[in-house]
């Protein structure tokens, strides 16, 4: 069964993982998807074993700190790179893949996205970081929106 419109689909399955998400702030879902098959999901979340941010709190909540600003006092990791580590943990190799995510990728992913070799984003909704932006046209990356 051919599916009408693939992007609409991935996402749909995007939004869904992003329910797991045990961010306080924002709930992501990424999909790393080659020739119409998911190859790897990721949601935002703390790593492994660690308390979830519902559990002890979020400390860019209690700080006041913007969207987009001082990821390094987050607990948690982006769905971008959770979908990443999953790939590697389970052997699978992404380079080539679109990624399906609910959010524009941080400039942090965004590097890890452009070294992992993945050629195309579709995403769901944008994000304040013009870095981000700048590594993927420089990269030649493709970025399109489902609506």
């Amino acid at each position: 069964m051919d599916r009408p419109d693939w992007n609409q689909y991935f996402m749909e399955i995007a939004s869904v993982v992003a329910t797991r998400s045990t961010c306080m702030r924002r709930q992501g879902g990424a999909l790393l998807v080659m020739d119409k098959r998911i190859l790897s999901t990721g949601y935002n979340g703390t790593p492994s074993g660690l308390s979830h941010c519902r559990e002890v709190g979020c400390l860019r909540e209690q700080l006041n700190v913007p969207s987009g600003e001082r990821h390094e006092l987050c607990r948690g990791l982006h769905a971008e790179q959770n979908a990443i580590i999953q790939a590697a943990i389970h052997g699978v190799a992404i380079k080539g893949s679109i990624l399906y995510c609910t959010h524009y990728p941080c400039a942090v992913c965004a590097k890890m996205l452009i070294n992992a070799g993945v050629c195309s984003l579709i995403l769901k909704d944008n994000y304040p970081d013009n870095l981000a932006k700048e590594f993927f046209s420089d990269a030649g990356i493709k970025v399109n929106f489902v609506v």
